[in-house]
């Protein structure tokens, strides 16, 4: 607390003002910022000042010295006062210069690392630096800042009163404006994220075991059978006999619609198994169609009366035969069936008008097709009825194909084009031929139907 000086205490008596006494300075006094000493010393003063007014004259050696004794004490009391009060100030001054230094110290220290975390884009590293940098600027506590100052002097106690205490760095502890990232920032910013989260993360021990063992299950080489290399060379074996029978299929093919019947003929009794060949590649191409026009003249057939005699022109394996209830005479180049009948269609076993329905279902092949018609012609009976099933493509103009079969003496009942594989038609015999054998029927010439290779 401030102590008042010895002056003030002497003065008074000197004065012989005996109710005028050194009273304790009031509580409050601590509180305020300066103005109770202001009004002390103005009070001192004036009480110096009534002092002297009313001194008596008897005395003036004595007064005189008192006062110079005054003075002197007076002096160097005033003058170490400043003195504190002037090195309170240096030393306030020194601490403000070591703090703004140490601020901006920090403050480009934190814009590095600021810096450095926008480019790493580490969330985990900057919740770390913004906790030291709320401790590091966090205000100090007021007490503590109390006690550090000098109380040298009552001016100096003015000053540490007065003083307001040390605001924190709002631009340290306020949270700074998100920073914009780039898209690759970005992404790495999540990367990190999954890694850190990553880190942390259980082994998973069981997941682990089951995918080794799958691994290892895999990268295990299978055991070397003895027989492997036999087994391949067995597919490669059926393979290329596959390929060597569609070559020789479609060779075949060619030479049935390039060639007359009798040629054709000779060809499967040459050899016997050519014909197997041929008629099992054939079966395998009419398989891939919706629907197989055999199937189509069976059902329009068994719709007419049974006692109906059928001659079939071509029937392969005698599937006609086994699909109707009618008698059947079956004819083909080669015999698949015990059924067949091994002839030249354009010269059959049969007696002149013996048979109600003739058949060609896909047979028309060669380069006599005139030959076959006129034969049905021969062995149908007077109103008989022939069915033609063809493939669609080898048709160029239909209406000329029908102008040349009326002229063979047929007349055309019905035909069907609906089918995107084959056209189908029924004619009835109306009698015989109406040209002769030397007339040229152009419309009997159809396109031969050859297969590609696969």
């Amino acid at each position: 607390m401030f102590e008042e000086p010895e002056w003030a205490e002497a003065a008074p008596a000197a004065l012989g003002l005996g109710s005028v006494t050194s009273q304790p300075r009031p509580a409050a006094a601590s509180q305020s910022k300066g103005s109770k000493h202001r009004q002390l010393l103005a009070t001192l003063r004036a009480l110096e000042a009534a002092s002297l007014s009313q001194q008596p004259s008897s005395l003036p050696s004595s007064d005189s010295e008192e006062e110079k004794v005054e003075r002197i004490k007076k002096r160097p009391q005033n003058t170490s006062f400043a003195s504190a009060s002037a090195e309170v100030r240096e030393k306030k001054k020194k601490k403000c210069q070591k703090q703004s230094l140490s601020a901006s110290e920090e403050r480009e220290v934190e814009g590095k690392k600021c810096h450095k975390r926008a480019l790493l884009g580490s969330d985990s590293a900057e919740e770390e630096n913004k906790k030291k940098k709320r401790q590091k600027h966090a205000p100090s506590n007021p007490a503590q800042h109390l006690n550090s100052v000098d109380h040298s002097g009552p001016k100096a106690w003015k000053n540490s009163a007065t003083k307001d205490p040390p605001k924190p760095n709002l631009d340290s502890t306020s949270p700074k404006p998100p920073h914009t990232l780039s898209r690759r920032q970005w992404r790495n910013r999540q990367k990190n994220k999954r890694r850190q989260n990553n880190k942390f993360r259980p082994p998973q021990v069981a997941d682990q075991t089951v995918t080794q063992a799958s691994r290892e299950e895999t990268d295990v080489l299978p055991p070397h059978r003895p027989d492997s290399h036999e087994a391949r060379a067995g597919a490669l074996r059926t393979r290329m006999a596959q390929r060597l029978d569609g070559a020789r299929f479609r060779y075949l093919n060619q030479q049935l619609y390039s060639g007359p019947s009798s040629a054709a003929q000779r060809l499967f009794q040459e050899d016997p198994e050519a014909f197997l060949l041929y008629h099992r590649g054939f079966q395998s191409q009419v398989k891939k169609w919706p629907l197989q026009p055999v199937d189509r003249i069976a059902k329009d057939l068994r719709q007419r009366p049974s006692s109906l005699v059928v001659a079939d022109f071509g029937c392969g394996d005698c599937r006609l035969a086994s699909s109707i209830r009618n008698p059947v005479h079956c004819f083909d180049l080669a015999s698949l069936d015990p059924r067949v009948t091994v002839c030249d269609m354009a010269q059959v076993p049969l007696e002149d008008e013996s048979v109600d329905v003739a058949v060609f279902c896909l047979s028309l092949m060669g380069t006599n097709i005139r030959d076959f018609l006129e034969e049905a012609n021969r062995v149908l009976r007077p109103g008989g009825l022939l069915k033609v099933a063809e493939v669609s493509s080898r048709f160029e103009d239909v209406r000329v194909f029908l102008g040349a079969v009326s002229k063979l003496g047929f007349k055309v009942i019905s035909k069907d084009l609906t089918n995107s594989h084959f056209f189908l038609f029924d004619f009835q015999k109306t009698g015989p031929p109406r040209v002769g054998p030397k007339a040229q029927l152009s419309g009997l010439k159809l396109q031969p139907c050859l297969y590609k290779r696969r």
